[in-house]
C-alpha cells in the first residue's frame, strides 16, 4: 500500500525533474554552466524516515534526470551517492553528534557548509564521470566549482523561499 508520504515524495520528485529539465536546463550562464536544483530532495529529506526508501527515491530522482538528458546513469549514481553519504556530510559540516535537531537550530555557517559540501560532492561526481580525462583535470575542476557556486545560489534561494523547518 502506498502511503501519503511516499506519494508526496514521488510527486516532489516528478516536480523537481520537470523543473530541472524544462526550466533550469534552459538557463545557461556564461555559455556553459547550468544550475542544478534537484539535489535539494536529497539534502532536505528527513533523516528519521526509512533509509532504504530514501536511497531508492534518490536513485529514481537521478534516473529521471538521466532519462531526459540521456546521460546513462551518471546523475542516478551521483544522487544516490550523496544520499548514501548525506549523514556523514551533515555530521562533518555541522559538527553535531546528537540525533535530534532541526535546521533552524543550526548556525548559518553550518547550514551553508552542508549545502555547499553536498552540491560540490554531487557536481564532482557528475562532472568527473561524464568528462573524465587526466588532460582535462583543471578544466573539469573549474567547471565543478562554477556549477557548484551557481547551484548553491539556487538551492539557497529554495531553502529561504520554503523556509526549511523540518526536524532531521
Amino acid at each position: 500500500m502506498i502511503s501519503r508520504t511516499l506519494f508526496t515524495d514521488i510527486l516532489i520528485i516528478v516536480l523537481l525533474i520537470a523543473l530541472q529539465i524544462f526550466v533550469l536546463n534552459k538557463i545557461t550562464l556564461f555559455g556553459k554552466f547550468t544550475p542544478v536544483l534537484y539535489p535539494v530532495f536529497v539534502m532536505f529529506y528527513p533523516f528519521f524516515r526509512n533509509r532504504f526508501q530514501f536511497l531508492a527515491l534518490s536513485f529514481l530522482l537521478g534516473l529521471g534526470i538521466d532519462a531526459f538528458l540521456y546521460t546513462w546513469g551518471i546523475n542516478a549514481f551521483a544522487t544516490t551517492a550523496i544520499a548514501y553519504f548525506r549523514t556523514l556530510i551533515f555530521r562533518t559540516s555541522t559538527d553535531t553528534s546528537t540525533d535530534f535537531f532541526s535546521f533552524q537550530s543550526l548556525q548559518w555557517s553550518q547550514f551553508l557548509l552542508f549545502i555547499a559540501t553536498s552540491i560540490f560532492f554531487h557536481q564532482l561526481l557528475v562532472q568527473y564521470i561524464e568528462f573524465f580525462k587526466f588532460s582535462r583535470f583543471f578544466e573539469i575542476f573549474v567547471n565543478v566549482l562554477a556549477t557548484s557556486a551557481i547551484s548553491f545560489i539556487f538551492i539557497l534561494m529554495y531553502a529561504l523561499a520554503f523556509r526549511i523547518k523540518q526536524r532531521v
